[in-house]
């Protein structure tokens, strides 16, 4: 799914990624060591101010631009990679939104598909077309037959602003996604055989992607608070198991668990699943996806959305 959101200025994207949240602000350097393994060459983390960005999806996220440009220049200066002009960016979750779109029937014309895909889009987003960016990507039929469609959108007003800080640190957007989607990038990069699910947690909730032969199956974003946070995961679980039963989509079963950010420990997350699906799995760590950290004490947490866009550079 390399081209969601995307500002591509030249066929290959950068190995060099932002990754911004509520709170922290990082950036990366990949580079490749053999077939899927790779190793951060460059990176730094820095907390940052809350008020700097603030996310969102129908309000200004960045109120202080010329603070959140000096605070990305000195944290490019720390990580050795303040002449590097090409970036990929992951933004933060609550910035977009994602849906899969289900058309009941098939459309009987192009200009009928794009009318019921407008339709769906500006219900489910809640906002005119005309205000939004928009990446659409067409999935798998769903178990009857039926056409899907995974749709992401963020205000242009609000992506205009991110735009707007690069460009006065002189950088050039290679690529631009969601959080969730640089963090899956190591779970579509590194297959495998059965389903592979993602949690991506924040303090607002999380976005649930469960893949399938690498396209999404099933997203679900839910806000939520702390105390919601494992009812929810368990409802989400429950929708998976429930369709995926030898009765329901031919038996499929989760082979591998990411667990990204906060809001519920890696531990208490797998054993949610396990209890759920009757597995026996572990979150993967990032040498398990095919990363080499420099030591034990670097959060893989912190860099997973903006290292998964750099590996898009091979």
């Amino acid at each position: 799914m390399p081209n969601l959101l995307s500002r591509i200025v030249d066929p290959r994207y950068p190995a060099t990624a932002i990754g911004l949240e509520k709170g922290v602000a990082s950036v990366v350097h990949l580079e490749r060591i053999k077939g899927a393994t790779c190793k951060l060459r460059r990176a730094a983390t820095f907390n940052i101010a809350e008020s700097l960005v603030r996310p969102g999806f129908d309000e200004t996220n960045i109120e202080q631009p010329s603070q959140l440009v000096g605070v990305l220049n000195e944290l490019a200066a720390s990580a050795g990679l303040l002449k590097q002009k090409r970036w990929s960016m992951s933004l933060p979750e609550a910035t977009t939104r994602t849906l899969v779109l289900i058309l009941e029937s098939p459309a009987q014309s192009a200009a009928e598909l794009q009318d019921v895909l407008k339709w769906k889009v500006e219900r489910g987003f809640g906002a005119p077309i005309e205000e939004l960016s928009i990446s659409r990507e067409r999935l798998q039929k769903d178990s009857q037959g039926r056409d899907r469609y995974l749709v992401i959108a963020v205000r242009k007003s609000v992506l205009a602003e991110y735009e707007s800080v690069l460009e006065a640190l002189g950088w050039r957007a290679g690529l631009i996604l969601p959080r969730h989607l640089g963090e899956a990038q190591w779970l579509v990069r590194n297959g495998s055989t059965g389903d592979s699910l993602l949690l991506s947690g924040s303090s607002q909730g999380f976005t649930g992607v469960i893949f399938r032969d690498k396209h999404p199956l099933i997203v679900r974003t839910v806000t939520c608070t702390e105390d919601e946070f494992e009812d929810e995961f368990y409802r989400l679980l429950l929708f998976y198991r429930d369709r995926t039963t030898p009765e329901g989509a031919g038996g499929h079963t989760l082979a591998r668990l990411m667990v990204i950010g906060e809001g519920i420990t890696k531990q208490r997350a797998g054993e949610i699943v396990n209890e759920t699906t009757g597995g026996d799995l572990r979150p993967l760590e990032a040498e398990d996806l095919g990363l080499q950290l420099p030591s034990r004490d670097f959060s893989f947490d912190s860099i997973a959305a903006p290292a998964g866009l750099a590996t898009l550079s091979w």
